[in-house]
């Protein structure tokens, strides 16, 4: 297009040097033409000369010449930037604008949509799998570690024994135990079924004379798990036994114990630090968060893994939820909306500074050839009309001045 444009202008020029000769010619008649084409070519040029170094000078010093108000846009990089910054958050990210534009876009109903239809949903769980993926690469093992330690410190700093006395007491007063207690009563009765040779290997050993007769030991065993059988039995069964009533007010004791006496209270704490504090605990964690990695890790790579899937189906359920009522598509979009003037009302500035900051980065040179690519063929076509125009202006000049003074 410069080509185009100088074109013009040598074309101008080419016509008024012919026109020029005519007139000049020894002994010729110059025809009356001549002079409205020399006065056309002559404004042409001026005009074509005049937007040359008006579109020059917004980007260079026109021939290299340090002429003022030249070179604009290299010189007013940076105002520019401020400029552009400014009128971006003037005219669009204004707290109305940002906030109509949110709520017009409708993002709840149209992600919904998009992510409940099933030809998407490999999509969704590479994408979810993905992030999942991401977001384990960004965590290093030990800060994992040291937050899993410092969660299980935090909650170790509360008395627990208290708390749990006060569980224990309404587990108790809404006879919650009660299974418990029974489960305890069969696991005793079934080992003491299982327990003969447990019995005699003891009555053996340690009950009576080493001298005494065998059969005496085995009669004295046989007494010992008949009577252990039938009281485990007994207590099995019935729920009022002597040794249940016993095993309850225990517990009444031990729950009254945990939130009243300074000692069991002092006790039970003790043996909670003790736990916390130990090495154990903290090489559990640090065995939990690897190994609990190295298995999500496999199973994200795997396209049918059950985890994949079932976030795939979670993702999916909840986008036909959305997708499928109305009013709850409103309200998420109240909160997008919400979301969306709260950004634009307090960092407005730090996102319009994005713009700012990066062209206070851009070489002046650079910046300048760059804008000039960018919009240069079009300011072409100023030089080209200013040829043209020129060359209007200039025939009607001389032509009005032509009939005024003949």
């Amino acid at each position: 297009m410069k080509v185009v444009a100088t074109g013009f202008l040598v074309f101008a020029a080419i016509v008024y040097l012919f026109t020029r000769y005519l007139e000049h010619r020894d002994g010729t008649d110059v025809a009356g033409w001549v002079g409205y084409v020399r006065a056309a070519s002559e404004a042409g040029m001026v005009g074509a000369l005049a937007d040359w170094f008006a579109v020059t000078a917004l980007f260079k010093h026109p021939l290299g010449l340090p002429i003022p108000h030249t070179a604009l846009i290299r010189k007013k990089k940076d105002d520019i930037g401020d400029q552009l910054g400014g009128f971006i958050e003037e005219n669009f990210m204004t707290p109305e604008v940002i906030e109509y534009r949110a709520t017009s876009l409708e993002l709840p109903r149209r992600l919904s949509t998009w992510l409940a239809d099933p030809v998407n949903a490999p999509r969704v769980s590479d994408e979810a799998a993905r992030l999942i993926s991401l977001a384990s690469e960004m965590l290093r093992d030990e800060d994992v570690e040291k937050l899993i330690m410092y969660a299980i410190k935090w909650a170790g700093e509360p008395e627990w024994a208290q708390p749990l006395g006060r569980i224990l007491e309404q587990l108790i007063a809404e006879d919650r135990l009660e299974p418990v207690f029974q489960l305890a009563c069969d696991r005793a009765h079934d080992w003491a079924l299982g327990s003969q040779d447990v019995i005699d290997r003891v009555v053996d050993q340690d009950v009576g004379p080493s001298w005494k007769p065998k059969f005496v030991n085995v009669m004295l065993g046989d007494k010992i798990y008949r009577e252990l059988v039938d009281f485990t039995y007994k207590v099995r069964t019935d729920p009022d036994h002597q040794l249940r009533r016993s095993m309850h007010k225990f517990v009444e004791q031990f729950a009254d114990d945990l939130q009243h006496d300074p000692e069991m209270i002092a006790r039970f704490e003790g043996i909670k630090q003790e736990l916390i504090g130990r090495d154990e605990v903290s090489d559990a964690a640090s065995t939990a968060w690897k190994t609990g990695k190295a298995v999500i890790e496999q199973m994200l790579t795997d396209p049918n893994s059950t985890l994949r899937n079932s976030l795939s189906d979670a993702v999916i359920q909840l986008a036909i939820r959305i997708r499928d009522d109305r009013p709850l598509q409103e309200k998420m979009n109240g909160w997008v909306a919400r979301a969306a003037r709260h950004v634009a009302v307090n960092y407005s500035q730090e996102i319009i500074s994005v713009i700012t900051e990066t062209v206070r980065g851009w070489d002046a040179d650079d910046t300048s050839r760059k804008i000039e690519l960018q919009v240069g063929r079009d300011l072409q076509f100023i030089r080209i009309n200013g040829t043209v125009v020129g060359a209007l202006a200039g025939l009607a000049i001389y032509t009005v001045s032509v009939l005024i003074f003949g």
